[in-house]
């Protein structure tokens, strides 16, 4: 029976490349599939056998298992050159400057860092990728099959092709599915004698080390990590100089001993009575914290040794951070595609249609849509659809921070621009998402000051950094969302009108759930899935759920389904459903009594004016109510926890705006830093006459 194998590369062109190295070399016996993380087809990909992840495929490794099943078999996927590829290279004068050229700054890295190790070290590598800066008076570049990203002015390419895949990643493959005797083919000899390597595959030399022991010595000296090999029966048979270095035990004292009277600490009996490997430990040996992995050795099943590698803890670390140093500034990578969008009604299937059609495009797109609509997933998918889908896509609400850090968030600063200001400066958002899309969630919370600045920004396409004198290119396409009518602040005069034609260029409306129809059950059968819920919906919910307005939209309906999987019954009945189902929707000063109130009349006329009519608001003034019968003052977020206990939906910026109302029509003290808001008399004696 053919094995699969799941491909993951983050490039499409990358991992078909791959692929078929890979059906080639091993036939019949598996079935290949390519998957791309950039190009989303990742989303679509079947079980496998074995899961063979190239090392630029995911920004942050947490994010493998939304894709990988936590107990599948995997394999990181090295790539490396062919013989001939360095024979070319090594043609080249000696002193030669040339660019080197790929798709981002990590590839090159390590693309120049494999040919320096396998001797090629008489070229002045210049590194070039899409962000990087322009390069002049160099006539050479060399590219691995990237010549899309070659600057123009570059007059002679060397195309050397994409890498292949290392002898130690085929090795790894064939032993894993258990496929030992093609290592023996005359095709697997040829294509290993091919491959340009500076070491041997481990695993390979250990099945053969009877017959191959000088290279087994060879092999073990010059790994970069500690390595020592343990029989079936715990005796020390190889232990290499690093793993002398790291754990300052000679190799003559320890040799031919049994591992657990010589090194007690490195767990080899529990990998041998497994016969698995062992998650990663830090244990101390005179004095060292070592980081060790035990890995068993099998044949036909059974367990006929093991090795230990080790590194030094503190090396481990420094490696780490060497990574997030050089990954700080990226990361910003679009999750979503149109795939990930649920629905089959007509409005939804309109609304993908216009956006796939405005994604081809670089001009502004307005998203506009009431809260919890889904308009950030759709800038995720517009991105992904766009050309610049390989570049960044860095997203900002703007009503989330104020207005001093919404500025140094987007533009940068520099070096003592204000108090606290990081050494060195940092650079803002606009450049992060230079060649790539910038998201600006909520941007009608932007102040007038940064609407200037965003309005040159797409004007002059260049920025400024916070403190700086220094003009910055960017190349930035701007996606937009607002849940507001901006036209109405356009006429109030505080949101600039030449902004609003600007950012307006591509508007696209987002479906409220009350106008999806059926698609609130393929989204409720998505969030069950989710929250491992187990629950239907009895036929009275079931009409219910078709004539709810959802206000809180897909945000309010994954709250409900939330609370059903962990608080309902089997069957859903009206008694099951959240607190929200049971408010009366009515105006807040119904039940006021005008007999005995002289200001009701007034109070309905005021409450009116403002559209006081939402049970959002009733939620807030009994949530204050009841906090004054405690006597305590309450803030923000404990508004925001009580309405998520409630499947009450409330955004942040909904919870401000309703207290501001509140404060203005003097019913509530709003005070400022951590004071938190308290209901006044006058808001206490209204409260109790609405009978909240």
């Amino acid at each position: 029976m053919k094995k699969i194998i799941a491909v993951v590369a983050l490039d499409p062109i990358a991992s078909e490349f791959y692929t078929k190295q890979i059906q080639e070399l091993f036939g019949d016996l598996v079935e290949a599939n390519s998957y791309s993380v950039a190009a989303g087809t990742i989303m679509n990909m079947k079980r496998s056998d074995l899961y063979l992840m190239s090392t630029d495929a995911f920004e942050n490794r947490e994010d493998v298992p939304q894709y990988v099943p936590i107990d599948a078999q995997t394999s990181e996927l090295l790539v490396t050159y062919t013989w001939d590829t360095i024979k070319k290279l090594k043609e080249i004068p000696p002193g030669t400057t040339a660019l080197f050229v790929n798709m981002t700054e990590k590839m090159v890295r390590e693309a120049t860092t494999t040919l320096n190790q396998l001797g090629v070290n008489h070229i002045n590598f210049i590194p070039f990728y899409p962000e990087a800066e322009p390069v002049y008076g160099v006539d050479l570049a060399i590219t691995p099959d990237e010549e899309r990203y070659v600057p123009k002015n570059i007059k002679k390419i060397m195309n050397i092709g994409h890498r292949s895949c290392t002898s130690g990643t085929m090795i790894e493959v064939a032993l894993k599915l258990g496929f030992d005797d093609i290592l023996e083919k005359d095709s697997f000899k040829e294509y290993l004698s091919k491959i340009a390597t500076s070491t041997y595959s481990f695993d390979m030399m250990f099945t053969r080390s009877r017959k191959l022991e000088r290279q087994f010595d060879i092999l073990m000296e010059i790994l970069d990590e500690g390595i020592i090999g343990i029989n079936e029966k715990c005796e020390i048979f190889a232990l290499n100089k690093k793993a002398e270095e790291i754990t300052k035990v000679k190799k003559q004292v320890v040799l031919y001993h049994r591992a657990t009277t010589s090194l007690p600490q490195i767990p080899f009996i529990q990998c041998l009575q497994t016969k698995k490997k062992t998650s990663p430990k830090v244990i101390r040996i005179n004095g060292i914290n070592i980081s060790v992995v035990v890995t068993p050795v099998l044949r036909q099943g059974e367990c006929i040794g093991a090795f230990a590698t080790l590194q030094r803890f503190s090396d481990v670390e420094n490696q780490q951070n060497e990574l997030r140093s050089q990954l700080m500034h990226k990361g910003y990578r679009a999750k979503y595609t149109f795939f990930d969008v649920v629905g089959e009604s007509d409005e939804i299937e309109k609304t993908k249609r216009i956006l796939k059609r405005m994604a081809k495009t670089d001009s502004p797109i307005l998203l506009i849509g009431e809260t919890g609509t889904g308009k950030e997933l759709f800038a995720h998918a517009v991105h992904n659809a766009s050309k610049r889908n390989s570049e960044p896509f860095v997203a900002i609400n703007c009503a989330a921070m104020p207005e001093n850090l919404l500025e140094s968030e987007l533009f940068g600063y520099e070096e003592g621009a204000f108090t606290g200001a990081k050494k060195g400066g940092r650079p803002g958002l606009f450049e992060f998402a230079h060649k790539g899309t910038l998201f600006l969630d909520e941007v009608e919370g932007m102040s007038a000051a940064l609407q200037v600045k965003l309005l040159r920004v797409l004007q002059e396409h260049e920025i400024m950094r916070v403190g700086g004198n220094q003009i910055i290119n960017v190349d930035v396409r701007i996606v937009s969302a607002t849940n507001e009518h901006l036209e109405d602040k356009v006429e109030n005069g505080s949101f600039r009108r030449d902004l609003y034609y600007r950012l307006n260029t591509l508007p696209a409306l987002i479906p409220p759930l009350r106008d999806r129809g059926e698609d609130v059950f393929l989204l409720m059968d998505k969030f069950r899935t989710e929250t491992d819920g187990n629950f239907t919906l009895s036929y009275e919910v079931l009409t219910m759920f078709k004539k709810y307005s959802w206000p809180g939209n897909i945000r309010e309906l994954n709250n409900v389904v939330e609370y059903l999987s962990y608080t309902g019954s089997s069957e859903i009945t009206s008694e099951d459903l959240p607190p929200t189902f049971h408010y009366k929707k009515k105006p807040i000063f119904a039940n006021l009594d005008k007999n005995k109130n002289t200001n009701a009349f007034d109070w309905e006329v005021e409450f009116t004016k403002l559209g006081f009519k939402d049970f959002e608001y009733m939620f807030i003034l009994e949530v204050l109510y009841n906090a004054s019968l405690k006597k305590i003052n309450i803030g923000r977020e404990f508004l925001l926890q009580e309405a998520k206990n409630n499947s009450v939906p409330l955004s942040q910026r909904e919870v401000r705006n309703i207290l501001k109302i509140f404060d203005d029509l003097g019913m509530v003290k709003v005070s400022k830093g951590r004071g938190g808001s308290k209901i006044t008399p006058k808001g206490f004696n209204i409260c109790k006459m609405v009978k909240v």
